[in-house]
């Protein structure tokens, strides 16, 4: 199958529209009408995860941070990033990377974490992109109705709470003259005339409109629906970076931290608290580099902040303010491999693909602890 069927299955549960602003998601190098029968699924693209996907016979690397924060300069072969991507080009393997829209996707990398704390009544941290909803109408033909609706619902229109496939229709009369060079079959040139028709109307996220659209021009007759698309003022879907919920039980924030080395398998991680014995129970976590949202999450209620990369002055800041911080590392962002390996799993089975999926075997993490 072609990388572009995965690509745009996976895009429609995190999609590019919710990135944040400059960051560089998406294709990184190949091409999505490659074809591909094994997908490596890894944290970070590096040389020897190159080199696990040639192992393997991997032709597809899906990850979770860019092979390209930055364009290269050169292509000079003796800088290990450029040999690194002369490897994969040689060997045909084509390169996705999905940041910060699977941080923000429901059902993604932060609740991913948040899960793994066991947290409970949990709710975004800091409120992202908005994907807006659109109000679609499309005006057929009675004969053509059930064609055209299917072909919306399909497509992903009319999702609702509770509700899946919702469309609303009603019946009308267009009148109109045919000029030179129109359809025969709709009447003669210059009398006037009319035709019996429905208009389908149902809600589509931003997202998705341009896929639903085209599905109706597909088996519309003539290929030339007509389309009216209203955005909704009060529809959208808010997207969320960061996750904050609650321990079942309150503990103290050493027996926190210690509990977070268990949770994300770490042998060490960092503790910025002035009380360690303060007993927490309200947790915010997001994954990657944090340490800028602490207030936020100190605003939000939360009582204790899980996040990585926090710079030395920000840990003062976070004593000064009183909120406890755990910084186990960027690493724990690793939990992305398995669940995106059980995600495209379920994806395979439910759409009959065939191809072999991968958790890269190996730890990128920098840092060791010693």
């Amino acid at each position: 199958m072609k990388v572009r069927e995965l690509i745009d299955r996976f895009e429609q549960f995190a999609p590019k529209t919710i990135v944040e602003p400059k960051d560089p998601v998406g294709l990184q190098l190949g091409s999505l009408d490659a074809e591909f029968h094994h997908v490596l699924v890894t944290l970070d693209v590096r040389p020897e995860v190159v080199q696990e996907a040639i192992d393997l016979g991997a032709d597809l690397i899906f990850s979770h941070h860019p092979v390209m924060f930055r364009p290269a300069k050169n292509l000079d072969l003796s800088d290990p990033q450029n040999q690194m991507y002369a490897d994969i080009l040689a060997h045909h393997i084509t390169v996705y990377s999905a940041h910060t829209n699977l941080d923000s996707a429901d059902g993604g990398m932060n609740d991913w974490l948040a899960e793994a704390l066991k947290l409970s009544d949990t709710t975004g941290l800091w409120d992202g992109v908005v994907d807006p909803q659109y109000m679609l109408t499309v005006r057929v033909q009675p004969m053509y109705a059930d064609a055209v609706r299917l072909a919306m619902v399909g497509a992903g229109a009319g999702e609702l709470d509770r509700y899946a496939g919702a469309s609303f229709e009603w019946n009308g009369t267009t009148w109109y003259t045919p000029l030179e060079g129109a359809d025969p079959e709709l009447g003669p040139v210059g009398e006037r005339n009319h035709v019996d028709e429905l208009s389908i109307q149902t809600r589509v996220q931003g997202n998705q409109l341009s896929k639903i659209t085209q599905a109706v021009t597909e088996v519309y007759p003539g290929g030339h629906p007509s389309l009216e698309v209203t955005p909704l003022k009060n529809g959208g879907h808010q997207y969320s970076m960061g996750r904050i919920g609650s321990l079942a039980q309150p503990m103290t924030v050493r027996a926190f931290a210690e509990y977070c080395k268990d949770v994300f398998q770490v042998s060490g991680l960092r503790l910025i608290a002035g009380d360690q014995e303060k007993q927490v129970q309200r947790v915010a976590v997001l994954g990657g580099d944090g340490g800028k949202f602490f207030k936020l999450a100190q605003a939000k209620g939360a009582d204790i902040y899980v996040t990585g990369d926090v710079y030395y002055h920000t840990g003062h800041d976070m004593i000064a303010a009183g909120l406890p911080v755990v910084d186990p590392g960027h690493h724990i962002e690793s939990i992305c491999k398995p669940k995106l390996a059980e995600l495209f799993g379920k994806w395979r089975s439910d759409n009959h693909w065939e191809f072999d999926i991968t958790a890269s075997q190996l730890n990128t993490d920098p840092f060791t602890f010693i």
